[in-house]
């Protein structure tokens, strides 16, 4: 008895070994991911800042180049015009040639785009291509990288990543674009003291772009990693993207989410684009407004660490979501009052903290959420129309914020003239809406993670079946 006792005890055991030992012979994950990550996340500021270089410092930009600031506005809304008819072929590039092929193109869009920026200030160059059209065509060129940058986040958790890191690598990747604007918002007002500093301005940005071009030509030599670290990651892009675009269109989870959180993208670019502008009216300074540009992000930053932490061991995707919608709502409240009060500079800066806090932190919960309600749909597909749809958003509000200001005065340098009292108030009401319309309508189950759940289950069972079929006859003779 006692030896019949330790026979079933050393199956039981060498059950259990040769299941960790399938596990690790099926999946594996590679110390490159980080290096992959730390591409995606330089790329992705460097992006930001080329993008939002000129919003906290519109009215010296303004001056240098002899423009209005609805000019000077373009310099940033033209990343939103092209990144949506770019955003379809992005997620399809993504989707099918791969993340390496992407990043690679996107840094030399990147980093060509930003020395045309810096070419546009120098005396040589042709009159009629001199300042903004020389300008603009670098924007452009950094545009068209965009939809590539902010896509490769999830793309690179889902290939690269084990289930049980996939958040945290999605929020590093995703907020590695935020931190950009909070560089831009610190650095920009910072260089920029005059207008004469402009040129300065250009030659700094463009060097974290050639940077991480070299990093991403030399450095990134794999599409995906030679075994994948989970189940999903075999599936990923199962489904064509003509195919995978009708199933999302047909998905009412995805749908709701596609318009709430794609407003929330919309409100964020617009508040990025034209905060300097709003505080301006009210007699603060560019320092104070790039300050509140970095609290923004750098509090929204933080939310979104300790929320992708919190998401990646308890799995809470639409509860957490719907929190943080509702109190990014609230803030966006407090800061439509606070905006238009004259001296209250550190009432401004806790409430912008609190916004991005609260706004932030749900940008890359809600792509994981995006591709949980649409799985087995290719990530890059079910995230970039998410994004398109976040572009949209944020012309139409851009321009409609815009439309709705009140010209104060006639103002022959084109700054601070305008009152921005009504479009703060409408952005507050489209926040308020986004938030009453996610949590009252969306509802939705973890399709990738119930299929990871089956599929770890069946190999056990498979494997557990099989180590009990050689055992037996071994028992039997005992």
């Amino acid at each position: 008895m006692q030896e019949d006792e330790l026979d079933c005890d050393n199956v039981k055991l060498v059950a259990e070994v040769n299941e960790d030992l399938t596990k690790l012979l099926k999946y594996k994950v590679y110390k490159r991911r980080w290096f992959i990550l730390l591409v995606i996340c330089i790329l992705n500021s460097s992006n930001a800042m080329l993008w939002l270089s000129f919003a906290p410092v519109a009215d010296q930009t303004a001056k240098y180049f002899e423009l209005s600031l609805d000019q000077v506005n373009w310099l940033s809304l033209i990343f939103l015009v092209v990144a949506i008819p770019v955003g379809f072929g992005t997620t399809w590039m993504l989707d099918t040639l791969g993340l390496r092929t992407s990043l690679i193109l996107s840094s030399w869009l990147n980093m060509t785009g930003s020395i045309l920026r810096f070419l546009s200030i120098l005396d040589n160059i042709p009159v009629g291509l001199r300042n903004y059209p020389l300008l603009m065509a670098g924007q452009t060129l950094c545009a068209l990288a965009q939809p590539l940058v902010l896509l490769s986040p999830t793309k690179l958790a889902a290939i690269w990543f084990p289930e049980n890191q996939r958040a945290t690598a999605n929020m590093i990747a995703s907020m590695s674009n935020p931190l950009g604007i909070l560089f831009a918002n610190i650095f920009s007002p910072m260089i920029v003291g005059s207008k004469e500093k402009i040129p300065q301005l250009l030659g700094i940005y463009t060097i974290p772009a050639a940077i991480v071009c070299l990093l991403a030509t030399v450095g990134i030599r794999n599409r995906v990693p030679p075994t994948p670290p989970s189940n999903s990651a075999l599936a990923s892009s199962s489904e064509p993207f003509l195919a995978g675009v009708k199933l999302l269109v047909r998905n009412k989870p995805y749908m709701i989410l596609l318009t709430c959180f794609g407003a929330g993208i919309g409100i964020f670019t617009s508040f990025s684009t034209l905060l300097q502008q709003i505080l301006c009216v009210k007699g603060y300074s560019n320092d104070l407004a790039g300050l509140c540009g970095a609290l923004f992000v750098v509090f929204g930053i933080l939310g979104a660490f300790l929320l992708g932490l919190y998401v990646d061991r308890t799995k809470k995707f639409i509860e957490v979501t719907k929190i943080s919608f509702c109190l990014a709502a609230l803030a966006s409240i407090a800061f439509a009052v606070v905006s238009q009060m004259r001296i209250q500079g550190i009432a401004v800066a806790v409430v912008s903290s609190l916004f991005g806090m609260f706004g932030f932190a749900i940008y890359p919960i809600s792509m994981e959420l995006a591709v949980e309600c649409s799985y087995p749909i290719g990530e890059a597909t079910s995230a970039g129309l998410i994004f398109i749809s976040g572009q949209i958003q944020g012309i139409i509000f851009i321009m409609l914020f815009q439309l709705l200001t009140k010209k104060l005065a006639d103002d022959p340098q084109y700054t601070c003239a305008l009152s921005w009292k009504v479009p703060t108030l409408v952005m507050a009401a489209f926040c308020s809406a986004g938030a009453c319309l996610f949590v009252i309508f969306f509802h939705t189950e973890y399709k990738r993670l119930k299929e990871e759940a089956v599929a770890t289950n069946s190999q056990a069972i498979e494997q557990n079946n099989g180590i009990d079929n050689e055992a037996e006859p071994e028992l039997l003779q005992a």
